[in-house]
Order: C-alpha cells, then structure tokens, then sequence
C-alpha cells in the first residue's frame, strides 16, 4: 500500500522523470500535490501499470490533483548540461508550474539538486512507496509517450510508438542504416562501441 505523505501535515510533492535512457527526444518531469485524503487502489510506478490504465490514471490525477506541473528539457539541452542535470532541470520545471508552493518535495531516485528555498527528501523507489511520486510517474510517463508518438509519425522508421526512443534492437538498426534525427541525443551512445556511426 502506498504512503499517503513522508511528513504528516505538511504540503508535499511528489517529483519524478521520464525518458532518462533514452536514445531520442526529450526528457519528462512531474510534480503533483495531492489531497491528504487521497486513495487510489491501481495507482502505482508507471513501469508496473499497463498503457490503458496509466490514461485512465492520468485523466484522474489532472481532476484529482490540487496541483501538478510537467517540465520539459528537450535533446540539445540534455547534450549540453548531462541527462542527470537535465532530469533535476525537468523536475525544478514541473516545479514551477505549481500553483501552490510546496513545504516539501518528495524525490524519486537518491540524488537532486536543490530547488530554491524548499526542502526535498530524496527516496529510492519513491513511486512504488508515495502516492504522490507515483502519480508524477503517470503523468511525466503518459506526457512524454504522447510526444514519441507524435515525432513516431515523421520518422516512422525508428519504431517510436513501440520503444519510446529506448535502445531497443530496432531502434539501434534504424539508426545504422538511416542515421539519426534531430531529435537524438548525440552525446549518448547511440550504437554499441564496435559500430561507428556515419556523421
């Protein structure tokens, strides 16, 4: 069952990221505030929730939620601070969409840079123990499939509606033989070591 708050009667959210391997596009990050009374019994890490039942949840969370900010941090970003400070960046983001400043931020993972003057607790694990980390799970997740789905439709050779931009067999060979798109991370390996890539 997960928890409902870390620290009882403080105002917190829940932060966590989406797309951190990926080859392509960009990274996702959500922040959510949830009601103290809030329960939900199929809500979980959006890697253990099928694709049905994370839209269903993501249409649920929206109405639900008192607040939730997603943050963005596309490829040329991530090239240019790290995908690990661009995950942080993304959450800072959803952050700042808050409609209400939280008194604490529950972080998905072990590591976070901190934002302004609030304080964090880092968890790992943190979507399969708080609700609230789990619901940023669903939305930074459903969010940044929605837009791999859109960018499968221009470049329909990479498999995007199937991997979502992960280092998958097909991926890899569509990014042999055509080449990469403008939406790849260039500084990420994005063929195995032995492969050199034509640029």
């Amino acid at each position: 069952m997960l928890k409902s708050y870390f620290k009882k009667g403080l105002i917190e959210a829940g932060c966590d990221e989406a797309g951190r391997g990926c080859l392509a596009g960009p990274v996702y990050a959500a922040a959510v505030i949830l009601p103290k009374d809030y329960k939900n019994k199929i809500l979980n890490d959006s890697k253990q929730i099928s694709e049905k039942n994370r839209e269903i949840l993501r249409v649920e969370i929206e109405k639900e939620a008192i607040s939730f900010g997603v943050g963005i941090v596309d490829n040329i970003e991530i090239d240019e601070i790290n995908i690990l400070n661009a995950s942080f960046l993304a959450m800072h983001r959803a952050v700042d969409q808050l409609k209400m400043t939280p008194e604490l931020l529950l972080i998905d993972g072990n590591r976070f840079t901190p934002y302004s003057n609030i304080n964090h607790e880092c968890i790992v694990k943190g979507d399969t123990k708080f609700l609230s980390i789990a619901a940023a799970s669903i939305l930074a997740k459903t969010y940044r499939d929605d837009f791999m789905f859109a960018a499968h439709e221009k470049h329909p050779e990479y498999a995007w509606n199937k991997n979502k931009g992960y280092p998958t067999k097909a991926h890899r060979a569509a990014i042999k033989s055509i080449g990469t798109t403008n939406i790849h991370r260039m500084t990420f390996q994005l063929l195995p070591r032995k492969i050199k890539l034509d640029l």
